[in-house]
């Protein structure tokens, strides 16, 4: 049950962002004198509506987005009242029409720096300091975390019933123990560590710690397990021993602020998110032949896109298992590539009018310089086999995704 509630709850988070979006537009279409007609939230057959002004508001019976109407986008088109002409979108100047195209992403880019400031003071943000890395991790103190089980043929699934417990718990190990030695081999990191127990044949050893300053030894029955190369999470498995315990990072993993401290460490983590989020749209094309082997039958790639599908599994996965800020920094993630995307240079895109708007300037200007004739505003209608093209990719993009979330849905948690 909280499960599906999770769902649901992402899934709203989600409409009403896409609702927030639309409104951005409409505010400030509506501040700078444009015509605004329409506002729905949703598609489909209208529910309930009501008109104010010259507006019409209301709930469509689809809940998979949103609308507003702002006449006169483009010159091409015929929905223009006698009376209206100066009202016309396209006729303003072209920072507001900037303004209003840019303020769905604006709203998007809004919500995501309110939440994250809300987790930096409330819950904390991911630590900048803690290891992002696989060298990272190898190179931190050996100090340990025990795990629930030994997985034995498949360690990314995590635990499940039947599975051998941990050797390290059964040997009376503790969280927090720093081992320094295995039969004698000295360890300083949890790299040295793996190599060492990884080399020591299964069955039993010794494994030399230090508790609350003080050094101790355990023996210890290791498990056979079969894993993949260090390093090759891909790699072909073979049969190596395994101590039972996870990394206890020896930096903590989230660090919380004052109000005011809040703003910074929000400020920093936005920018690594906007590389991140370029780097992830940049491999978009190289994650499609991953998203088909995905769907036919292949394991799925914890790297693939997902869409919004798979973005509310995942949130019903953190409610299921109480990880709310998970919850949360998924809507952050969301909401920043759906602002980032947005601005795309491409028709329909807001970021294709913006685009579109700018080159009508600057090719004015260029003429003016020159002494030729103004050519005048872009036909979109010559655009629109591009413009199709856009939204055929698109769609089988995102048909692609969501069958992928559905029959080979990413998971964080076990389940």
């Amino acid at each position: 049950m909280s499960y599906l509630l999770g769902v649901a709850l992402f899934a709203l988070a989600i409409l009403i962002s896409v609702s927030l979006h639309e409104a951005g537009h409409m505010l400030t279409a509506k501040a700078f004198g444009m015509k605004v007609t329409r506002y729905f939230v949703g598609f489909g057959p209208t529910l309930w509506s009501f008109k104010r002004g010259e507006t019409e508001y209301g709930v469509k019976g689809i809940p998979l987005g949103g609308f507003c109407k702002i006449v006169g986008m483009t010159p091409q088109d015929d929905d223009v009242e006698p009376g209206d002409e100066k009202r016309v979108m396209w006729r303003y100047p072209v920072w507001k029409r900037t303004i209003v195209m840019s303020a769905g992403s604006i709203t998007h880019f809004a919500l995501a720096l309110i939440t994250l400031w809300i987790l930096a003071v409330s819950a904390g943000l991911p630590n900048p300091k803690f290891p992002n890395t696989e060298d990272g991790f190898k190179a931190e103190p050996a100090v340990i975390a025990l795990a629930p089980c030994v997985v034995v043929e498949n360690a990314a699934r995590g635990c499940q019933a039947g599975d051998p417990a941990s050797p390290a718990a059964k040997a009376q190990l503790q969280d927090g123990d720093r081992i320094t030695a295995v039969n004698g081999r000295p360890v300083s990191t949890w790299g040295d560590m793996l190599d060492v127990v990884r080399a020591t044949p299964p069955g039993t050893a010794t494994v030399a710690y230090v508790r609350d300053d003080k050094p101790g030894t355990a023996t210890v029955d290791l498990a056979a397990v079969q894993r993949p190369p260090l390093g090759d999470p891909k790699g072909a498995t073979s049969a190596v021993s395994a101590l039972g315990v996870a990394l206890q990072p020896s930096t903590p993993t989230r660090v919380q602020y004052g109000p005011v401290a809040a703003f910074g460490a929000t400020a920093d983590f936005t920018g690594n998110m906007a590389v991140q989020t370029v780097h992830a749209m940049q491999r978009i094309p190289q994650k499609v032949p991953a998203l088909w082997t995905a769907v036919t039958g292949g394991e799925r790639d914890v790297d693939t896109p997902i869409s919004v599908v798979g973005a509310s599994r995942l949130g019903g996965e953190a409610v299921e298992n109480n990880a709310w800020l998970v919850f949360f920094m998924l809507f952050v993630s969301l909401n920043f590539f759906i602002g980032v995307f947005n601005l795309l240079p491409l028709l329909p895109l807001d970021g294709g009018h913006i685009a579109i708007a700018w080159f009508e300037r600057a090719r004015s200007w260029l003429y003016a310089r020159i002494g030729r004739a103004d050519p005048g505003r872009v036909d979109y209608l010559k655009l629109m086999p591009l413009t199709y093209a856009v939204i055929l990719i698109g769609g089988a993009f995102t048909l692609l995704t969501v069958t992928a979330d559905v029959v080979n849905p990413i998971t964080l948690f076990s389940r």
